[in-house]
């Protein structure tokens, strides 16, 4: 079974957006803050420049990676990442509805109407023996309190937003217990792996 892991970048208070939806030139500033680049299957739309030590963890996320699943809110904020998703691999949008006019894209697309554990099971299928991406979102917290995450990746921020979207909006299966982190430090971000120590699905 595909590991299945949860990321986003985080504030230090805990929010992956700022009051009304913004923030995002803090959250990412990461990754635009060094000499390294990195390239990605869209780099028209997402270019990192790291340190060193980003471009490595950067790289390695990129290599584990077999499909992802998102939300359709992210799906549609994004503008579907042009066609062209920086993993540069399949895609599994939870959505109540499926659109209808689709126009041809490098990466495959498919939308989820039946559910997240739907979802992430098509993702495990095509992901085979790499890794699963859920997230961010509201999907990635979900996921995590239905117990179908192994991994909690957080590329931690050193900026207060005071207020926005958190990347645990609730938990209703709390406490979930976590392993010790393996800690990478960066250039201005921390990033953080934790298992999942009772994943229940």
């Amino acid at each position: 079974m595909a590991t299945v892991y949860i990321e986003a970048s985080v504030s230090l208070d805990g929010f992956i957006a700022g009051p009304s939806n913004n923030g995002f030139e803090h959250l990412f500033a990461w990754c635009r803050n060094g000499d390294v680049p990195t390239s990605t299957a869209n780099s028209t739309r997402v270019a990192y420049r790291t340190s060193p030590a980003s471009a490595a963890h950067v790289r390695e996320l990129n290599d584990i990676t077999g499909a992802v699943v998102v939300g359709r809110r992210l799906f549609d904020m994004t503008n579907g990442w042009d066609g062209n998703h920086p993993m540069g691999v399949p895609v599994f949008v939870v959505t109540h509805t499926a659109p209808e006019d689709r126009a041809p894209t490098e990466t495959p697309f498919t939308f989820v109407t039946d559910g997240l554990a739907a979802a992430v099971a098509l993702a495990e299928e095509a992901a085979g023996d790499r890794a699963v991406g859920v997230g961010p979102g509201s999907v990635a917290w979900q996921a995590l309190d239905a117990g179908l995450v192994d991994q909690v990746r957080v590329d931690l921020v050193p900026v207060l937003l005071g207020g926005g979207t958190r990347m645990f909006d609730r938990l209703d299966g709390a406490p979930v217990h976590l392993g010790d982190p393996r800690v990478i430090a960066g250039t201005a971000v921390t990033h953080l792996i934790y298992d999942v120590a009772d994943r229940r699905a």
